[in-house]
């Protein structure tokens, strides 16, 4: 008799169906990458209790330039700008690596 599969967790099997080839893989870590640059910018932001345009004046750019940096789907985040940001609030910037397997 046939031993039913084991379920897995769900990101598992999303994985496993949908981001199959590397080209998948490489969008799927790009995006993640662009929404976690999103998060830390309007993280930093709301903790020093700044609005966008309060914010962009301390940096030195534009309202729109602040807000499309906290848009997850923007594709234009660059360490430079990330880091004049931190350091406008008196932050730095710290950088990891992760081995690729591990989620999150």
């Amino acid at each position: 008799m046939k031993m039913p599969r084991k379920l897995n967790d769900a990101l598992v099997i999303a994985k496993r169906r949908y981001y199959k080839t590397a080209e998948r893989r490489r969008d799927l870590e790009e995006a993640r990458v662009n929404a976690e640059a999103a998060r830390l910018v309007y993280q930093l932001r709301s903790d020093a209790k700044l609005s966008q345009q309060e914010l962009a004046k301390l940096v030195g750019t534009t309202q729109s330039v602040i807000s499309r940096l906290e848009d997850d789907d923007y594709n234009g985040h660059s360490l430079t700008m990330l880091a004049r940001i931190a350091a406008a609030l008196g932050q730095r910037i710290v950088l990891t690596a992760k081995p690729s397997h591990e989620v999150a």
